[in-house]
């Protein structure tokens, strides 16, 4: 679905580095143009991925068909200003700005061009990351099913109403840094109880590799695995009620939330 297509991407950050690397595996490289205000970073995607670099945001749109916007929300506004002419119907655009609506973008370039409105994560760097997406007014299903094919070069994708999107990016979108602190804690909780930080850091990572494998592999509600690791007046018992006690579901609900919420803001919704 990605044959014979070109695509480029006005921002070359940390996410547009992840779909980047994705995609590398299944086009040339040279079919793919990258804009950034930074040369060091376009020297550094060059150099890894041996991509087309530019300065210019309109070369972008001139060398590509699929437009992909990874760039900041707040500015992303200042960014389409001057790109509303090159950016024509016959383009599809995919944004990944979090909170910017479909309506938004309309508003923006036309509701002629074919808009894509994704929510992806960091872990796509490694080709596991989890994305969802919605496609505006003038998106046919072949553009939905090409930037769906795009975002499942870097992981798994799911194509959802723009409703949704928010809470993915409160729940998937933000996710990864509260799995990070999570570990963190639990490394940190080992070297209190005596562990050395090496070996705490080997036994929580693969402890939270090994438990998503595991329910991956099964299919099993987490609560399932969890009871089968709960016994009755045991030791995981106590540390389950040491959580509840420190209101670790209830912190879990409200950091969602937030990322909710805070995706509301941006896009001026709620």
């Amino acid at each position: 679905m990605l044959e014979n297509r070109r695509i480029g991407f006005i921002g070359g950050g940390a996410m547009a580095e992840a779909l980047l690397r994705g995609l590398v595996r299944l086009m040339p490289p040279q079919a793919i143009t990258v804009s950034d205000p930074n040369p060091s970073r376009l020297a550094y995607l060059q150099s890894e991925m041996a991509v087309q670099t530019t300065s210019d945001n309109s070369v972008v749109c001139q060398q590509s068909d699929i437009v992909v916007l990874a760039v900041k929300p707040q500015v992303l506004p200042a960014v389409l200003a001057p790109l509303k002419s090159a950016i024509r119907s016959e383009h599809l655009v995919i944004s990944i700005a979090a909170g910017i609506t479909l309506a938004q973008l309309e508003s923006w370039l036309s509701p002629e061009v074919p808009l894509i409105r994704v929510m992806p994560n960091t872990p796509a760097l490694i080709g596991k990351g989890a994305s969802a997406l919605s496609g505006g007014r003038a998106a046919a299903e072949q553009d939905v099913q090409t930037a769906k094919a795009l975002l499942e070069a870097v992981g798994i994708a799911e194509v959802l109403p723009e409703t949704y999107l928010n809470a993915v990016t409160g729940l998937s979108g933000s996710g990864p840094a509260y799995v990070y602190l999570f570990i963190e804690a639990l490394i940190d909780a080992g070297v209190k109880e005596g562990l050395t930080r090496d070996l705490a850091r080997k036994l929580a990572i693969q402890t939270v590799i090994g438990s998503a494998q595991l329910l991956i592999e099964t299919g099993n509600h987490p609560a399932v695995e969890r009871d089968k690791v709960t016994s009755p007046g045991g030791t995981t018992i106590a540390g389950v009620q040491a959580l509840e006690d420190g209101g670790f579901r209830s912190a879990i609900y409200a950091a969602i939330h937030a990322g909710t919420k805070r995706a509301r803001e941006l896009s001026g919704s709620q």
